[in-house]
């Protein structure tokens, strides 16, 4: 049985056989998806952008603000604990109505199909930060402007990049499981469902179309665009900047001001010093909300053969430099 592990050691080449298709498009983007994908960043982000002088003027409501908090963190740990720990990287395994719900948690965060997120975020470890990977920011070089233009691309502009990564070759375990190329394949459905239940819960409680139309902007737009550049910047802030304790082949940093926002993803350097890791905060103070939950799901029996890091995993991979061993006694051993 191929494990996630196995792809992004050694990816396997794609057989003879034709892998079932998971996902909307293949290995290139045609003209349409890339309109789509023009729409689903520009329109959230201009809506991001008319927040805080709408708010300036018109006020806005809690119950606005609860659907923009609840459908932000249902998508962000969709994508932290079910897209990024359990289906690339194996950090626990989940039982079956657990697998579904978190593919379709990340899928809500409108971040693309899971298996074309899985397969991207495994070829990007495996060549992370040289050659090959699909979003360095250090893709052009390291002078100023070159480090601009390779945040820029880090940040977005690697999405609209006609060339797409084999998706039989690096995630090869989602596309034999019926059920998850399902919802792989239904990203669009759930991407309209994603946007419509803010909406139509605003509509609900206020009995009004105004709430129907300030919970859709809220909780839709403004949400979906935070988490975008929120998730975005792991790939370009934490591989430009942050402290870097642990050893790793990449520039992968820790950034603690995006922590609570990325739901503990932006602990970068310990996830690339140990990718398979449930937990990516592992020092005490750094808050990893990821983590916590999935302690909760194996203390309820929903998932079970958990990595967590032990202390003594956790300090092989320290740096030997100041940075690496100022906290070596305050390492948490576990979740």
């Amino acid at each position: 049985m191929t494990t996630s592990s196995d792809v992004i050691d050694d990816a396997p080449k794609a057989t003879d056989t034709a892998a079932p298709s998971a996902t909307l498009g293949g290995e290139q983007k045609r003209s349409i998806e890339q309109i789509t994908l023009l729409l689903f960043i520009t329109v959230p982000f201009l809506a991001l952008l008319a927040a805080v002088p709408l708010a300036w003027g018109w006020g806005v409501s809690w119950l606005d603000l609860g659907l923009l908090v609840f459908f932000y963190y249902l998508g962000c740990h969709g994508i932290t604990i079910g897209f990024h720990r359990h289906f690339t990287h194996g950090s626990f395994k989940a039982r079956r109505p657990l697998k579904i719900a978190l593919a379709v948690a990340g899928s809500m965060a409108v971040e693309g199909p899971l298996v074309r997120w899985v397969a991207d975020h495994r070829r990007h470890h495996k060549f992370s930060d040289h050659e090959g990977d699909p979003h360095s920011p250090w893709r052009y070089g390291e002078t100023v402007p070159a480090l601009m233009k390779g945040l820029w691309w880090a940040h977005v502009g690697w999405m609209f990049d006609e060339e797409q990564t084999p998706q039989d070759k690096y995630a090869p375990d989602l596309i034999k499981d019926p059920a998850l190329r399902a919802v792989s394949r239904q990203f669009v459905l759930w991407t309209a469902v994603s946007l419509a239940l803010p909406a139509l819960i605003g509509g609900l409680v206020t009995m009004s179309w105004w709430g129907a139309f300030t919970g859709f902007f809220w909780g839709s737009l403004v949400r979906v665009a935070l988490l975008h550049h929120v998730t975005w910047s792991i790939n370009s802030i934490c591989h430009a900047v942050g402290k870097r304790p642990f050893k790793s082949r990449d520039r992968s940093g820790n950034v603690w001001w995006l922590a609570v926002l990325s739901c503990g993803e932006s602990w970068h350097n310990l996830h690339h010093a140990d990718p398979t890791s449930a937990r990516h905060g592992v020092e005490r103070g750094q808050l990893d909300s990821s983590a916590r939950i999935i302690r909760w799901f194996e203390k309820l029996g929903w998932a079970y053969d958990v990595r967590w890091p032990s202390r003594s995993r956790i300090d092989s991979r320290r740096n030997t430099g100041e940075d690496g061993s100022r906290r070596r006694k305050e390492t948490a051993e576990t979740a």
